[in-house]
């Protein structure tokens, strides 16, 4: 994600927080712009998880399985 979308993802936090609130258009520009950045999170989280591996004291290496419900 890029850093122009964190700092607007900021500001709009500020702004939220202070006394003249956010405007509807405010508040769902907000909440898409923390879906992605969610997702982004997700998605790097994912891939490092993809790429790590677990080292036994025998030495062997085995790659981490996804666990689904």
């Amino acid at each position: 994600m890029e850093q122009k979308k964190i700092d607007r993802i900021n500001e709009l936090a500020r702004k939220a927080k202070g006394p003249e609130g956010l405007t509807p258009a405010e508040t769902a520009e907000r909440d898409a712009l923390r879906q992605e950045y969610v997702a982004a999170v997700r998605a790097s989280l994912t891939a490092q998880l993809d790429s790590t591996c677990v080292q036994y004291p025998d030495g062997t290496r085995k790659k981490l399985k996804r666990k689904r419900p």
